[in-house]
This record gives structure tokens, sequence and C-alpha cells, in this order.
């Protein structure tokens, strides 16, 4: 479980925080009143986040927060002082975020902000920008909010950082850069990422407000003129990537099915056809394998229904786990899967079934009981090369009927 310290000389304020964040985030929160005490805590324990007070008994000048700095710790600032010059001087300092102490709204903003910076963990942003000065200050910001960051020079090294890793949420790029610039990166994101898949923020010292439509009209989900102040920069990275975040719980309700969570037949015939479309431009090969499970209307009737569920679900995580994470895995019946297989031939397509086949037949299943359940699996593959999806879904299909009849037959 996480830890957080929060150093408060006000002991009711810093007992109503403490509570909510216990109560709204799961969390352990440890309580100092002022610097001395602050010491001891971050020198017995390591946190996840300090939330420190600026103007405490034996530190009134905010020490505790170059202090907190100092032992790596990550900092959100708590202070009454409105005056905007200290304000900027302490935002200056490698802090999370300066939040005023006016009332509830601003317990329920810190709360909203770790919940936020939780989340940000699960996220990878991709950082290009040919200056190594600027580069740096961009990185120190975006990896103080908990987000992993991967930083290149220019667009060609960006692209293939893409193609090589497939957990990047968000590329933030410049557009001065030589080799490929900014604009030009965002085009060619655009042909392999949508929307809902990747997100992209434009950054810009170009006053040209043609330049600003352009990376919106390719593809960006935002542009950043600069200069930039740290919080514009921080509050856009995380509004982003929530906005990611948001679009992704939707399509997934859509798109995938209940109780594996894998594609649904629509998404898959969907991807099927994006994928028909790339074979004709780059003559990409890649095939379709469909897995039945043998015996799970026996399953059911000898056990019971949650039971059969049960072995789908666990079929479903042999297939997702056993495959690359470029390929497509789909739940068409509660014993009916298929996969497309990218960048692959009929052999390399034998193959890849036939370490499906071994995987889910070696595996071992028990029930409630403790007792074994055998469960296998049969598997068809064919190469896509028909003009229509159709065909090839019908193709293997009849092949796997004819595949679970030899079974049936044993």
């Amino acid at each position: 479980m996480d830890k957080i310290l929060i150093v408060e000389d006000n002991k009711t304020l810093a007992k109503l925080i403490a509570k909510k964040l216990q109560i709204e985030l799961d969390v352990e929160v440890d309580i100092a009143y002022k610097l001395s005490e602050a010491k001891l805590f971050l020198k017995a324990y390591d946190y996840f986040l300090t939330l420190l007070d600026l103007n405490l008994p034996d530190a009134p000048n905010g020490e505790v927060v170059d202090y907190a700095l100092s032992k790596g710790n990550k900092v959100i600032v708590l202070s009454g002082n409105i005056d905007k010059e200290f304000r900027k001087k302490i935002i200056q300092k490698n802090i999370i975020d300066y939040v005023s102490k006016n009332g509830t709204n601003d317990i329920d903003y810190i709360i909203n902000k770790i919940n936020r910076l939780k989340k940000n963990k699960q996220h990878t942003i991709l950082l290009v920008d040919d200056s190594m000065v600027f580069r740096k200050q961009l990185q120190k910001m975006i990896e103080n909010m908990f987000y992993n960051v991967i930083a290149v020079t220019h667009g060609e090294e960006a692209l293939g950082i893409l193609s090589v890793t497939p957990n990047i949420s968000l590329v933030v790029t410049d557009y001065n850069m030589p080799v490929m610039d900014g604009l030009e990166l965002t085009t060619e994101i655009r042909k392999i990422y949508n929307k809902t898949d990747l997100a992209i923020i434009a950054l810009s010292s170009n006053e040209n407000e043609e330049i600003n439509a352009l990376f919106l009209k390719q593809g960006a989900n935002d542009y950043i003129s600069k200069p930039f102040s740290k919080e514009e920069f921080t509050c856009r990275i995380d509004n982003t990537v929530e906005a990611l975040e948001n679009i992704q719980i939707v399509l997934n309700h859509a798109n995938r099915d209940f109780l594996t969570g894998l594609y649904n037949r629509r998404y898959f015939e969907k991807y099927m056809q994006k994928c028909q479309e790339e074979a004709v431009i780059h003559g990409e090969k890649f095939s379709i394998a469909m897995i039945g499970i043998d015996n799970l209307e026996t399953i059911k009737n000898n056990y019971n229904k949650e039971i059969a569920e049960r072995v789908t679900i666990h079929i479903s995580n042999i297939l997702t786990s056993t495959t690359s994470y470029k390929d497509v895995t789909a739940i068409f019946a509660d014993d009916e899967f298929c996969i497309i297989l990218k960048d692959t031939d009929s052999s390399t397509a034998i193959k890849v079934a036939q370490r499906l086949q071994n995987e889910v037949n070696q595996a071992i299943f028990r029930d409630d009981n403790g007792n074994i359940i055998e469960t296998t699996v049969s598997i068809a593959t064919s190469i896509h090369e028909a003009d229509h999806i159709e065909d090839t879904l019908d193709f293997v299909d009849m092949m796997l009927h004819k595949a679970k009849e030899k079974f049936q037959t044993k």
C-alpha cells in the first residue's frame, strides 16, 4: 500500500486531509506537524508522495520543501500564501503542484491529483525534441508526474521507438527538428495510430498560426505554444492522457467481451478490414487462426455453467499470453476464438497454431474440489488472400469444424 506524508502545523486540517485520503484512496498516511518530525518520518520510510505546508514553526520559509526534494521525494505544496511572485518561485522548484488551502474543494483537488498520479505510472510518454537542454527539462517535469518517459531527438527515431514499443500513450513532439520535423512525424504517426490509440501534443515557438492549425488537422490532440508555464504543460499532459483513458473505457465496453475481456466479433472484423487495406498498400501478409474448445458442452453438462465460463476464461488467457502483442484475439462464441496473426505466412501460422494447441492441451485446470478438468482445442489456420474477409472467415470456420469432427470420432 502506498504511503503519504502530510507535513502541516494545523492539526485539525492535517487530520481532515489524512482521513479523506485514507477513505478515498486506500493509502497509509503519516502526519508531521513540524520539520524536525518530518525528517524522522522521511528517514524511516519511503513515501509515494509528500504533502508539505510552507509555513511550519521550525521552518517558516518553505525549508521543508528543499529538504524533502533533497532526499528524492515527490512533493505537492500546500499553502495559504496567494502572493504571485512567491508562488512562482516555489513552482520553479521540482515540485508536482502548488495547492491553496482555502477549503474542502482544495482537498478534493488533492485527492483527484493523487488519483491521477497513481494512474500515470501505467503510461509511457515518448518525448521528441532535438534540444538536449529543453528535452531534459521536459523529461524531468514529466517523470516528476510519475509517467514513464522515452526521450529521442527527431521524428525518424521516434517512429523507430513506436514500432517496437506497443504501450506508448502519448507523443510530445517539437516542431522544428532535423531529419523529420514534428508535423511530418504527426502525419506519419496518424497513418498507423488513430486518436483513440495514441495521443499527440505538439510544441512550437513558431508564431505562424497556420502551423497550429496544420498540426491539429494532421491529427494532433493539442498544441502548446512556447514559451509555456510548467503548470500549463503538466495540466495539458494530464488532461490529454485522461481524455485518452476515457475514450478507451467507452471503446472497451463497445468492443470487448464482458466475460473474457477479449475483443468481440464486430471489432475483429473491423480490424481485419484494416489489416486487409494495409496488406494491399504495404504487401504485408497476415493469417487467421480459429480455435474451438472441443469439450466445453460436455464440461457444462458434467459440471455447471460457471465452471464452463472459467474454462473459457482460462483458455482465453493462454491464447493472449502465447501470441504476439501485434496479434488480435477475439471471442466469437463461448467455445470459439479467432486470432489475426500479423506478418505471417501459412507455414508460420501452422507453427503458431501448434504452439497454441500444445499450451492449452498441456495446461492444468482444476475445479473447486481440486479435480483436474481436461480441456483440449482444435485449431484451423488460413492465410488471408481473398477479396472479402467473410470468405476467409467462412473457409477457416469450415476447416475448424472438420478438425473438431476428427476429435469427436477419436
